[in-house]
């Protein structure tokens, strides 16, 4: 855990002293919203409106079709309102930059205005390698998600009375989602210890799950099918498989944002399948997921070192400005690079 301004008390009590005197708090996570940035950024919102203190959550864009169950009325969107966006981080005297350590992660539109902010920054987030950025950083590479930082936050602020159903129901979905559904060996001792402290505030998990499950629509049906059956490549002597898809392989299955998503652990549940990796042809670049098992396996090292990305060790994203051909080639002589043949 890093930070930067010096402390009086624990970090997360100092954290609740600069909400209490602040006026104008903004809420930021990164671009691409997926369950993690939209639940600790809807937890956090709810947390700090039980103290009595009004909160903005700007996004750059909208959150995935799956959540759609969520109330995200409130999240304003870069994308969709920047005028207004533009204002309220311009007049913000505490920003929160939630799910992400790199002011590029917000896209340029609002890391600009990110990086121009003079007020207070506070960084919560559990990737490796954080910027410097904010005035005070908790940055724990050990917790799951940053859902569970948040309920660090509340409760080791001494706050956890506060934590209810509306708090909790949305920090479940981030550890949730961002754990595989607990699989990952993201998970540890203190994750469960969580998820007690959030079921104990009346967070009825298996309709969480019900949600997520129960919602694929038959266009996602059929693209995944598609993938699976006509563009799944697997090098076996690694037991590495690899998954493209061009923008027009997306549209004619009227692609979703979100309808990917869960490509790479599909992939991943093939027997014996070491590490998945799905890239698809969006907003002119080929955006990369890339997901494995095993510390012997890692991704996050080919993913920062070739593609702009990173991420965790099991689970990261990346991206190419290659075409789809080359962004293939180039990932099919790496892949020799960073996995150990299978012994025969």
């Amino acid at each position: 855990m890093h930070f930067k301004k010096k402390l009086y008390m624990n970090i997360y009590k100092q954290i609740v002293a600069e909400i209490q005197t602040a006026s104008n708090i903004v809420i930021t996570a990164h671009k691409s919203a997926d369950g993690d940035s939209i639940g600790s950024s809807l937890g956090l919102l709810h947390f700090i409106e039980k103290l009595g203190k009004k909160v903005i959550v700007c996004h750059p864009d909208k959150a995935p079709d799956f959540l759609y169950w969520l109330d995200t009325s409130m999240i304003l969107l870069m994308e969709e309102n920047p005028e207004v966006v533009t204002e309220k981080m311009q007049k913000a005297d505490l920003i929160f930059c939630l799910d992400y350590n790199a002011t590029s992660r917000v896209g340029p539109e609002m890391q600009l205005l990110l990086e121009e902010a003079t007020c207070t920054k506070i960084m919560i987030d559990h990737h490796l390698n954080p910027e410097e950025f904010p005035t005070i950083t908790v940055s724990e590479t050990t917790a799951s998600s940053t859902s569970q930082l948040i309920v660090d936050l509340i409760e080791q602020s001494g706050h956890l009375e506060l934590l209810d159903e509306k708090i909790g129901t949305p920090l479940y979905l981030g550890i949730l989602t961002d754990t595989g559904s607990f699989r990952f060996n993201s998970v540890k001792p203190r994750t469960h210890e969580v998820l007690a402290k959030i079921l104990a505030a009346g967070v009825e998990h298996h309709l969480i799950h019900e949600k997520l499950s129960d919602n694929n629509t038959e266009s996602r049906l059929r693209l995944q099918g598609y993938a699976m059956s006509e563009k799944l490549e697997v090098l076996y002597e690694y037991n590495v498989a690899i998954i493209s898809l061009s923008k027009e392989e997306l549209a004619k299955y009227n692609y979703k944002k979100g309808d990917t998503d869960s490509l790479a652990n599909l992939v991943l549940s093939i027997k014996g399948m070491r590490a998945a990796i799905v890239f698809t042809e969006r907003d002119g670049i080929m955006k990369i997921s890339f997901r494995s098992k095993g510390a012997e396996n890692p991704v996050n090292i080919l993913a920062k070192e070739h593609f702009n990305g990173g991420g965790h060790a099991n689970a990261s994203g990346g991206m190419s400005d290659l075409t789809i051909d080359e962004t293939l080639e180039k990932l099919k002589g790496l892949v020799p690079q960073y996995f150990q043949k299978i012994k025969s």
